[in-house]
């Protein structure tokens, strides 16, 4: 009977010890383990679409090419056409730096246009390109105005100074040393003068036509050569040429030159 007695106290010594071991590993395995950081394998950057680079435009602008000999019909750039204007209201001429009256002159129309509505506007355009030694001007000149006015074709321009062909309506014509003295008075002193029956008056056109070769000076009013000398006592030898309109005492005066032929002379 002892015997038997001792079995059931072992059992349970054996079954504490395996719960203790079965806690053990319980505890054991519920403790957190760090886990290893993620990795991202590389990847290679997915292929962007080639769009091609626009074409740049060109920024600057081709410079005007600008004939030294030709018609011109002011249908084009007429830039190089540029005016002054003179005061006859003075004592003595004097080239302005500002217009004054009322006026205006410029390109309009296919035509270069005079409009002159005060006294004693004498308004000239030249052609600034190129400068000239020997050269022949033709200008077809349309009187839409009053009756009183003149037509001037020059030579030879420079800032100091140049050679003008007068031509007025009353059928006269006078020929000029026109100078520019350092004060910017005018002083105009005559050279050769006389008449010109081929002048249609009124509201007519009239083709008048100058050449400056060398020391030689000639003057055309409607194909008709009035007067060809040498001129020896100003001597110019080159510069610009250039139309102009002068205003007197009647007004408006409105001239339309149609053409203007730069040539060689023949």
């Amino acid at each position: 009977m002892k015997f038997q007695r001792t079995k059931p106290i072992l059992f349970l010594i054996t079954f504490i010890f395996s719960i203790g071991l079965v806690a053990c590993n319980t505890s054991s395995s519920d403790s957190p383990t760090a886990l290893p950081e993620p990795t991202q394998e590389p990847t290679e950057p997915a292929p962007t679409e080639q769009v091609a680079s626009p074409v740049p435009l060109p920024t600057d602008t081709p410079a005007p090419i600008y004939e030294e000999f030709y018609t011109e019909d002011f249908t084009g750039d007429t830039s190089q056409w540029t005016y002054f204007l003179v005061d006859a209201n003075r004592p003595a001429p004097l080239r302005v730096d500002e217009d004054f009256g009322t006026l205006f002159v410029g390109a309009k129309d296919e035509r270069y246009l005079f409009k002159l509505e005060s006294e004693g506007q004498w308004a000239y355009v030249t052609y600034g390109a190129f400068e000239y030694k020997n050269v022949r001007l033709d200008v077809v000149a349309d009187n839409r105005g009053v009756n009183k006015n003149s037509v001037s074709l020059i030579c030879r321009y420079t800032d100091t100074g140049w050679y003008e062909f007068n031509i007025a309506n009353n059928g006269l014509y006078n020929i000029y040393y026109a100078q520019v003295l350092d004060n910017n008075k005018m002083v105009y002193h005559p050279i050769k003068n006389g008449g010109a029956n081929k002048i249609k008056s009124g509201k007519e056109v009239n083709e008048y036509s100058i050449i400056c070769e060398e020391k030689t000076l000639t003057l055309y009013v409607n194909g008709d050569e009035r007067i060809s000398f040498e001129e020896n006592d100003y001597a110019l030898r080159e510069g610009k040429i250039g139309v102009g309109v002068s205003s007197f005492d009647i007004l408006p005066v409105e001239v339309e030159i149609d053409t203007i032929i730069i040539s060689q002379p023949k």
